[in-house]
């Protein structure tokens, strides 16, 4: 009798603990504006740590690691990004990012020939492709833009047809969202900061922006 009884009270007590789960209401957080910032330098990986590894991670990561890191270690970090974690940065960033990363964050000093000839690869080495033009879809997966967009939806910014919604009747649209894109900021959709795309060319920035203001 006794155990009847026991088994009777757990028999409610996990009926009132699954009635509380299901009529609980969903668990929302609000995670803190982001902070963290790269250290400035004016090396050139610089403004394309910025722009490429923002796309993924805090620059908070970057303080997480051991201090005193090495040129050679600091690109091996950027090199695991490329090919473990499929990182948008060709091996040339690699080299130039990881520079940075070595003055900024490690041993390195700038004026160190190693650095120097990783930041600045003979004008030969810089595309072994023909120049051609590039489509706007190809520009947006090569510079991770669409980990944060997506045409209709938000992700992480806004959906492109928001922004084109918002610009559409204006006769600047087309110069103020190449801006946005080329200057990076917060605030205009959020907390959340978008990096700078400082390298892209001003072709590149005309493409980018047209497509957006088409859907």
């Amino acid at each position: 009798m006794k155990r009847m009884k026991r088994m009777t009270t757990l028999l409610c007590a996990a009926q009132v603990c699954l009635a509380a789960m299901v009529s609980a209401a969903p668990l929302s957080i609000t995670l803190p504006p982001e902070t963290a910032v790269f250290k400035p330098n004016a090396l050139p990986g610089y403004p394309l740590a910025q722009q490429k590894c923002s796309t993924c991670h805090s620059a908070d990561y970057i303080n997480f690691q051991p201090p005193g890191m090495t040129l050679a270690q600091w690109t091996a970090e950027a090199s695991k990004m490329q090919h473990v974690y499929g990182a948008p940065i060709s091996d040339q960033d690699v080299n130039i990012i990881g520079a940075y990363l070595a003055v900024a964050y490690g041993s390195a000093h700038a004026s160190d020939a190693d650095v120097q000839a990783a930041s600045n690869p003979p004008a030969g080495q810089l595309s072994a492709a023909p120049v051609a033009k590039v489509d706007a879809m190809a520009l947006l997966q090569n510079h991770a833009c669409l980990s944060c967009h997506a045409i209709d939806h938000k992700v992480v910014g806004p959906a492109y047809h928001d922004v084109a919604a918002k610009y559409g009747s204006d006769p600047q649209a087309l110069a103020k969202i190449a801006s946005s894109i080329q200057r990076g900021g917060a605030g205009k959709w959020g907390e959340i900061p978008m990096p700078p795309y400082a390298q892209l060319s001003p072709e590149d920035l005309q493409t980018l922006a047209t497509f957006i203001l088409r859907h």
